[in-house]
């Protein structure tokens, strides 16, 4: 049986530490689907139309990896695509907290999911999407933080 997880977040924008665990994840599952959410109540930075087409450019390489975008709640898109797996990266005890919040209700929403955790790697802990965010709106280099990809489409988006 072939074993697939799906990857959700916002990435706005994919940080390296993203990166790095759609990179380990597609050397454990037969696929690794990126699932990038709409999340309206968010001020992203970037469409999701943009975050989907930055994610699929700079995941191209990894021949196990899809992108997909998540517009509705993460276990109706499971329940529809028959999948029951899902992975989470871990930069710290906060993300486990809400990680963990986020495991109950997904499974008292849907029986039998599971929800695989990859505890990111030291060089990459404390990146966050809002940190990039931060450090390109005040004119900081991020290019050591996000895939080139990511540093040209801020470049362009801040310079308008």
């Amino acid at each position: 049986m072939k074993k697939v997880v799906v990857y959700p977040g916002t990435f706005d924008p994919l940080t390296n530490g993203h990166l790095e665990i759609i990179k380990r994840a597609s050397k454990i599952f037969d696929e690794v689907i990126v699932l990038v959410a709409k999340r309206d109540e968010k001020n992203t930075l970037f469409s999701l139309e943009e975050r989907v087409d930055i994610v699929k450019r700079c995941v191209s390489d990894i021949t196990n990896v899809k992108v997909d975008k998540l517009e509705k709640l993460l276990v109706d898109y499971l329940r529809e695509h028959k999948i029951n797996l899902v992975l989470r990266g871990l930069r710290s005890y906060k993300d486990f907290e809400y990680e963990r919040e986020m495991f109950e209700a997904n499974t008292i929403m849907l029986k039998g999911i599971e929800t695989i955790f990859i505890i990111a790697a030291p060089h990459t802990a404390f990146i966050s999407s809002s940190l990039i965010k931060e450090i390109a709106f005040n004119g900081g280099d991020v290019s050591q933080f996000v895939p080139k990809e990511v540093q040209k489409r801020l470049s362009e988006k801040l310079r308008r």
